[in-house]
């Protein structure tokens, strides 16, 4: 998989007061700006390398708090953790330290994070619990290459693994490396482009119906449409090996709002809602930062990828012999 060893170079835009919680808040004062012809303007090249290292629920050392209740302060300084956290793992994801710095394709380090969870309903910050039908669901996804195996095929290994898709919402989650987007708008669309896996969806928002329940894609069918400054985009027909979290295919909607909630920050949220797999919906949420033009989404060259599925099965089928 294609890596770099250079960081984005970003602005931050700090819109929070020491000891002050103000997640989601636009600076006051402050407008979102409209495209020439008066949609909402969220367009522009984004990075969410500031929140890499954030847990998708409530941390327990934070039982009984809300999202709001964590005070810059706090939030500063698990910042502070997760990096260093992040440092010292770095020498056993594929780089060395040169003096105080590893050298690998880690583009986050210095992250500060928008919050202290993703969760922000239900609001307890934990994922709802599954239903009995999804407890019987097979996974079916195929293993990481970094495992055991089997290696049998291609299908043991994961689509992130033969470099076709992470999916949706994982292709918009903070990882190692790849956190570049893309908002595209246009007259009656929307375009997103990602980096991770160079994937590109293009979103129309003239209110046409989802595309029959026989067609399915990777990264499921999105329909876009706005409700005030928020873009709000509606995706079904999920390919079931990329639906999120071992969802239903069939039931999954997944609901993102963009909003931009200050000159270089747009809040991403996205409602889970399968009531075949989980017994509630729930919503997480993060920023995107705005980033200069030269920061863009880079080539995907997976060609690591490619090579690595036919050596492991190679490998594996030597061992059999």
């Amino acid at each position: 998989m294609s890596r770099r060893l250079v960081p984005f170079t970003f602005v931050v835009a700090v819109i929070a007061l020491a000891g002050t919680s103000l997640v989601g808040q636009a600076p006051a004062g402050w407008t979102a700006p409209k495209t020439a012809w008066g949609d909402p303007d969220v367009q522009g090249f984004f990075t969410n390398n500031d929140e890499s290292g954030i847990p998708l629920e409530r941390p327990d050392e934070f039982e009984g708090k809300r999202l709001d209740d964590v005070t810059r302060d706090e939030l500063s300084e698990l910042s502070e953790e997760r990096n260093q956290r992040s440092e010292e793992r770095a020498p056993f994801l594929g780089g060395l330290p040169i003096g105080s710095n590893p050298v690998h394709w880690f583009e986050n380090f210095g992250a500060e994070n928008s919050r202290a969870w993703l969760l922000v309903d239900p609001p307890d910050g934990k994922v709802p619990p599954v239903t009995a039908e999804a407890g019987r669901r097979p996974q079916g996804r195929g293993g990481s290459s970094f495992g055991n195996g089997p290696f049998n095929g291609p299908e043991d290994l994961s689509l992130y693994d033969r470099c076709i898709t992470r999916g949706l919402p994982g292709s918009m989650m903070p990882a190692i490396y790849g956190n570049a987007y893309q908002i595209i708008q246009s007259p009656g669309y929307v375009a997103i482009r990602y980096e991770m896996v160079h994937e590109t969806r293009i979103v129309p928002l003239d209110g046409r119906a989802h595309a029959g329940r026989d067609i399915v894609q990777w990264m499921g069918d999105g329909r876009g449409h706005f409700e005030g400054d928020t873009l709000v985009i509606e995706t079904t027909n999920f390919n079931p090996r990329s639906t999120y979290r071992n969802g239903n295919a069939e039931a999954m909607r997944l609901v993102e709002r963009f909003r931009a909630v200050g000159p270089d920050k747009i809040e991403w949220a996205v409602t889970v809602d399968d009531p075949t797999t989980w017994t509630q919906p729930w919503t997480f949420a993060m920023n995107l930062t705005r980033v200069a033009a030269n920061a863009q989404p880079y080539e995907y060259a997976c060609h690591e990828g490619n090579y690595g599925l036919a050596n492991l099965l190679s490998a594996a089928r030597a061992a059999d012999r």
